[in-house]
């Protein structure tokens, strides 16, 4: 028997729901099938050639996948259940010795229709086991955000199914690339997910973004140094007009060195997230100094700024992304009141420089966004983000910008090409049995798709 070619597949009857205890159930029913067969037989003298139309109908299958996470924390097919069953068939053959089969017509009729009620669930296994697995091992889980930190999106434990929602915890933790080991102790609230108007809900709690500033802050990020040009010639101007009495005790050489502004924060940024909006506050200590060529720098003040910002999150395609404002700003000196008293005409001119200056920069490293982990070729539409206590969601829609097939196609694995690859038989039970986790600081609940 040559190639089957399927040529026809009419699906009357089809649902794809959720059953409790972790599975993803596709039921379909009353379908037909349409397959061509070519035939070629050659023994000794003997040649028979031609092709077999056949069309399957009264198709029912009740296939379920159980859902579990390996051990790198990606979600995984661990079994397929399948039920699946034929109830008529016709065949029309041609070719040399078509009067022959016809005959039989029968007989063969009823061997097919044996046969391929024994081949359904097992390509239905390979299909779930192997082609599937193979498209979910395009969501990324442990990756770099950029050269300095990475991301965790493993799962904390197994997907949870009920009878209206697939419920899965990550991680969501951001770490500094050159301890990737490390962990912050999660303390945020954890998230409830509650609406139901979009396919799918992803949670981030204050965690999530507390430790993306930890990280960075770990990985010496969180500075910046502005010397000479960098300086606004205006601010250069007050800078040297304030501290122009420690200015000319110095010597000729050094009172016309380049102005140095170091702000550097003093701990990691911390974000609070509530109904009414986001914000991060952050201390940082302010620096100035003089820096003559060939010669150790000559410090003038130091003094501490506090700064609160207001952060609005966005999600475009599976791109999280962050624009920040300046919602509040203010320095004091960490000597004395009295000099505290002297930095008041700073106030203005380093915040006006904090806004033009530094915000640029902070939101074009943050507008480049933090992916959100979904398999390759599908992406996130009508994107919808709610701020509540200590959490907020994001409730968007999926589009598949590539075709499944297309992505499967291009990454299952070389020995996957037949679906007799999948060793082991296409089992009826499942297994219930979940492991156990601590509260994550990110959860996803996907709704089935409208019908």
């Amino acid at each position: 028997m040559g190639r089957v070619r399927v040529t026809e597949l009419q699906l009357t009857s089809s649902e794809l729901h959720f059953q409790p205890e972790q599975e993803l159930m596709l039921q379909i029913t009353n379908a037909s099938l349409g397959l061509r067969f070519r035939r070629q037989l050659l023994y000794w003298f003997f040649y028979d050639g031609g092709y077999i139309n056949a069309s399957a109908e009264g198709v029912s299958i009740h296939t379920g996948l159980q859902l579990s996470q390996d051990s790198s924390g990606r979600m995984k097919v661990s079994n397929v259940s399948c039920q699946a069953s034929v109830s008529r068939m016709h065949m029309v053959f041609g070719g040399t010795f078509k009067k022959v089969y016809e005959f039989l017509s029968t007989f063969i009729t009823s061997g097919m229709r044996f046969l391929l009620n024994q081949q359904i669930c097992p390509v239905l296994y390979h299909a779930g086991m192997v082609l599937l697995n193979s498209l979910l091992d395009t969501v990324p889980v442990r990756s770099s955000v950029d050269e300095l930190v990475g991301i965790d999106y493993s799962l904390l434990k197994d997907p949870v199914v009920s009878s209206s929602n697939l419920d899965m915890e990550f991680r969501g933790a951001f770490f500094p690339l050159a301890e990737g080991n490390w962990s912050l102790l999660n303390q945020a609230v954890e998230p409830q997910l509650q609406e139901e108007e979009r396919m799918v809900y992803v949670a981030f709690s204050e965690f999530f973004f507390d430790s993306a500033m930890e990280s960075y802050f770990r990985a010496g990020a969180l500075q910046l140094s502005l010397v000479g040009d960098k300086v606004p010639h205006d601010l250069d101007m007050l800078l040297r007009a304030t501290y122009f009495g420690s200015i000319v005790l110095l010597s000729p050489a050094v009172i016309d060195s380049p102005l140095k502004l170091e702000l550097q924060a003093l701990a990691p940024p911390r974000c609070t997230i509530k109904p009414s909006g986001t914000t991060i506050s952050v201390t940082a200590s302010v620096t100035i100094a003089l820096v003559p060529p060939n010669q150790p720098e000559v410090q003038l003040s130091s003094m501490i700024m506090d700064a609160r910002f207001n952060a609005k999150m966005t999600l475009r395609g599976k791109a999280l992304r962050t624009h920040l404002d300046l919602r509040k700003f203010r320095i004091y000196s960490n000597q004395s009141a009295l000099e505290s008293l002297a930095l008041i005409p700073l106030q203005t001119p380093l915040k006006a420089m904090l806004q033009v200056g530094v915000m640029p920069m902070l939101n074009q490293r943050t507008w480049r966004g933090v992916q959100i982990p979904l398999p390759e070729g599908i992406n996130f539409v009508r994107e919808v983000v709610k701020n509540h206590a200590g959490f907020l969601t994001i409730g968007a829609d999926l589009h598949f910008a590539k075709g499944l097939r297309e992505v499967i196609n291009k990454n299952r694995p070389a020995n996957a090409r037949d679906p007799q690859a999948a060793s082991a038989p296409p089992p009826t039970a499942r297994d219930p049995q979940a492991s156990s986790a601590p509260p994550s600081s990110t959860a996803a609940v996907a709704a089935p798709p409208p019908p």
